[in-house]
């Protein structure tokens, strides 16, 4: 149940500068245009760079199916469709399903702080749901407050067929190399983080889920590309090249100098909602200056 060689972006989702600020599609799908053009080897929409949090559940399930309908196969699409509700996970993830999506993305239940044993629970039940869909599981402790350790996540891999694989956002190399040893490899490892991007490549990783695509998607595609083909020098000179680049989109919680980020390429990315707030303005042109150096455009 392989899912993606490469490059996926974690695409943020634009709004119309209204009252409600409502989903502007037209500019979805202008920008998901430019991201398959430009090499993007996936799309992830409605993680957490896609704002979904503030999502209500019609909306989530709208802007996941918008996508995937266009997309329409070119490239692999993986929906977000977790919850620290297992019942509305399970939910969200038969209907996302049903809509064709290529893979789901499972975030660890947040704030409930589940044991170990409540993550085995959690995932085996929402895959049981959709067990014709592969799941990627999604560790990112410093949002949820819930590490999914190495050795939980290799018993879900090996137990459950269709749980494939772990987008890894902890930081920690030593628990990923962990997981990696414990699985002898059988893992779909993609890494969370864009700088520890060439670190996860060299033990196993299967690419990347990127912020930095959003604006530098030919770049992320080629560092992927040049690993995987022998080019390791080269994968770690795209590595450095992109390091001013994802300071500037981390220098405020994620997602809001992507979005940003987008809207100086050229893209109507449109506001946030509360409770993010727009971009400080020395943060911004620093961001400006950094995409101005390593070229970015549309």
């Amino acid at each position: 149940m392989s899912v993606f060689k490469g490059s996926a972006v974690a695409i943020i989702t634009p709004f119309h500068d209204d009252s409600e600020k409502t989903v502007n599609y037209d500019a979805f799908a202008d920008f998901i245009d430019y991201q398959i053009a430009n090499g993007t080897d996936a799309i992830v929409v409605c993680g957490s760079t896609g704002e979904a949090a503030t999502m209500t559940e019609e909306e989530h399930l709208q802007v996941c199916k918008f996508c995937i309908d266009h997309v329409n196969h070119r490239v692999p699409v993986i929906a977000g469709s977790g919850s620290n509700c297992t019942k509305t996970a399970q939910q969200l993830s038969k209907e996302i399903a049903g809509y064709g999506a290529d893979a789901l993305l499972v975030l660890t239940p947040y704030y409930n702080k589940a044991t170990q044993n409540g993550l085995v629970g959690h995932f085996s039940m929402v895959a049981n749901e959709v067990s014709g869909t592969p799941i990627i599981m999604y560790n990112v402790p410093s949002r949820t407050g819930c590490n999914l350790l190495p050795e939980t996540a290799a018993k879900l891999v090996k137990d459950v067929p269709n749980i494939v694989g772990v987008k890894e956002a902890s930081g920690n190399l030593s628990q990923i190399v962990k997981l990696e040893t414990l699985t002898g490899g059988n893992i779909e490892l993609y890494s969370g983080n864009d700088d520890q991007t060439v670190p996860i490549l060299s033990v196993g990783g299967a690419g990347v889920i990127s912020v930095v695509a959003n604006v530098a998607p030919r770049a992320m595609h080629d560092l992927c590309a040049k690993f995987f083909a022998g080019d390791v020098a080269g994968a770690m000179q795209l590595q450095r090249d992109t390091e001013e680049l994802f300071e500037c989109l981390f220098s405020e919680v994620n997602p809001i100098p992507v979005k940003k980020a987008v809207e100086l390429l050229g893209f109507a990315a449109g506001p946030l909602r509360m409770p993010l707030t727009e971009m400080e303005p020395a943060h911004a042109q620093k961001l400006a200056e950094a995409m101005q150096r390593f070229g970015c455009h549309r």
